[in-house]
């Protein structure tokens, strides 16, 4: 769910929408809409498919599960990976020294960017 805010926003604004529009078109409040946006709450499963429809997209796409991956040359390996997510991996590997240490130790490196990161 961590790009449902970020599509969520970019449909609504893409239909030309304000959080009061959509929140009235899907029986929530605007509060909800926004919080929603911001990634500070999470819609039930009713709502996520009313916003599906509403948008006429599919839930996968909404929460960020709408490219699947396959790896290793074999259909038991597929992965579901988001846009933003494929598009990071091919920015990450045109920095190769970093590439290469993330897939060399992928725990170590997380740690250490989280720790930067902070």
């Amino acid at each position: 769910m961590v790009l449902f805010g970020k599509r969520l926003k970019e449909l609504r604004k893409k239909s030309k929408m304000t959080q009061q529009e959509l929140g009235n078109a899907i029986n929530v409040t605007k509060v909800s809409i926004c919080c929603y946006e911001k990634g500070t709450r999470v819609p039930s499963l009713e709502t996520l498919i009313d916003i599906s429809n509403l948008f006429k997209v599919d839930l996968d796409y909404l929460i960020g599960n709408d490219t699947y991956v396959v790896s290793e040359e074999s259909n038991d390996y597929l992965v579901p990976m988001s846009k933003e997510e494929i598009d990071l991996v091919k920015e990450l590997r045109k920095h190769i020294e970093v590439y290469t240490k993330l897939i060399d130790d992928p725990k170590r490196m997380l740690e250490f960017i989280d720790k930067k990161v902070r």
